[in-house]
């Protein structure tokens, strides 16, 4: 399997040498050559696999250069019940993904049962293992630079503190994440974890990120890679659920399944495209936004129109408080008939601050926007009333408390269900990252896991700096 970039302008590389470094030259993001395509029969070998099982037949399909057996022992060490920790009533220790039925047609897939209490810990902690696989085989160490809006900073630092050869240097924007969250971070005091808060908005932070992995020199002489979901192993090891999902809610091939994910950066529900185009019997992707609905016009109007920091929301879904979704690169690159010279245009005016509009881009018989249908999208939006409604809600009827950004999901997903076609709501985090939301939702605390009954009253270390690039490369460099 080779990777190839959105851009069109770097050579193909295999899965271990994107692995490292997050972006490609040309400012792309890399994707496969080609989507593997499985057939009927390699649906029903997976149908009844174990998780991990599941994970390694997926995860073979994209990482063809490491050996099998070194493949299965980093999936076997990180898909265990001792990490995803299933605490939920009813459900299988072992199942790491349960899905739990909330009524006929309508399930929710628990993705935030590893360390960090989020969905982000299912490919970060693969993630982890397989850095430190490729650094000890290759004698080299990494510098990571991220950006979080509020829980990919806290997964990736929990996979990577325990890591030789790694340092972690975390971008987040400075008071505009929950207290949880920012205390799950904040509070960590390992030597190879340096937290930044910037500030800004999150699209500040991902700037950043993307400037600084544009400067090659900079990047090559400190090492510099990428956790953030630019990185194609996120996208790989999210994948997975998909198919776990899908199995769990389907009993033949035949029936197909429609997902609904909160949305922010486009990482999460792009896997669910991936997998789709792999030929899981997907029916509908539907895009959930809060306030910061850039994703929702779009796939309303064919306008993709990132807002700059003075027009982003700072919501109760602050994870989502996103207006320039950096993996929305890989759907359009495969919405264009993967023509790398168009994406360098269209993304050419989203870096200049502008705009782009799908209906203007004329396709052989059509649009591109009219091909969008043929990809399985629709898209809906949630505000704070409704998200607070939609959490008095699901505990009203179904006796379950949902955090706020899964809130924002299972709302759009109950404007979107068809007869006959399971809805799947993809979870988000558990409830008690975002207690402030709940307390207004529901009139009570949310309850913590052991262990994190006062995380906030840890000590913290962190730093505060301006949206400055030099500065970030300036942090970085004496600390490495």
């Amino acid at each position: 399997m080779q990777y190839i970039s959105t851009r069109g302008q770097s050579q193909p590389q295999s899965f271990s040498e994107i692995l490292l470094g997050g972006l490609a030259p040309d400012g792309g993001l890399y994707l496969p050559a080609s989507y593997p395509q499985l057939a009927d029969a390699d649906l029903t070998r997976l149908r009844g696999m174990s998780y991990p099982q599941l994970a390694l037949a997926v995860l073979s399909y994209f990482i063809t250069d490491i050996p099998a057996a070194d493949l299965k022992a980093i999936v076997d060490k990180t898909y265990t019940a001792a990490v995803y920790c299933n605490n939920r009533p009813g459900t299988d220790a072992n199942a790491i993904t349960p899905l739990l039925v909330l009524e006929p047609g309508l399930g929710l897939l628990g993705l935030s049962n590893g360390p960090t209490l989020a969905f982000k810990d299912m490919a970060m902690q693969l993630l982890g293992h397989l850095f430190e696989y490729v650094l000890q085989k290759t004698g080299r160490h990494i510098n990571i630079l991220g950006a979080t809006s509020g829980d990919t900073g806290s997964s990736a630092e929990y996979a990577m503190r325990s890591k030789q050869g790694v340092r972690v240097f975390m971008l987040s924007p400075y008071q505009k994440m929950s207290a949880f969250q920012t205390a799950q971070m904040f509070s960590l005091q390992d030597e190879n974890i340096f937290n930044i808060a910037v500030r800004g908005v999150f699209d500040d932070c991902q700037d950043l990120v993307k400037a600084v992995s544009n400067d090659h020199a900079f990047k090559q002489q400190y090492h510099i890679g990428a956790v953030n979901s630019i990185n194609w192993a996120r996208i790989a090891a999210q994948v997975i659920y998909y198919f776990r999902g899908y199995f769990a809610a389907t009993d033949s091939n035949d029936q197909p399944v429609s997902f609904t994910v909160p949305s922010g950066n486009f990482g999460n529900v792009c896997a669910g495209h991936i997998a789709r185009m792999m030929g899981l019997p997907i029916r509908h992707l539907v895009v959930a936004t809060n306030e910061n609905d850039v994703l929702d016009e779009f796939f309303r109007t064919g306008v993709y129109r990132p807002r700059g920091s003075a027009h982003t929301f700072h919501t109760s879904s602050p994870s989502m408080d996103i207006s320039k979704a950096s993996n929305f690169e890989r759907f359009v690159f495969d919405l264009a008939w993967r023509d790398g010279g168009r994406i360098r245009r269209l993304w050419s005016a989203v870096e200049q601050g502008g705009a782009f509009d799908l209906t203007q881009e004329q396709d052989d018989e059509d649009t591109l926007f009219g091909r969008v249908p043929g990809f399985g999208f629709r898209s809906g939006s949630s505000t704070h009333a409704e998200r607070m409604a939609t959490i008095r809600h699901c505990q009203e009827r179904y006796g379950l408390m949902i955090d706020p950004h899964t809130a924002d999901g299972l709302k759009v997903a109950l404007e979107q269900r068809e007869t006959g076609v399971p809805m799947i709501v993809l979870e988000t985090a558990q409830p008690a990252k975002f207690e402030a939301a709940i307390v207004e939702a529901l009139g009570r605390r949310p309850e913590r896991p052991a262990g994190m009954e006062n995380l906030e009253q840890l000590p913290q270390r962190f730093e505060v700096m301006d949206a400055d690039v030099e500065a970030i490369k300036h942090f970085v460099a004496v600390r490495v």
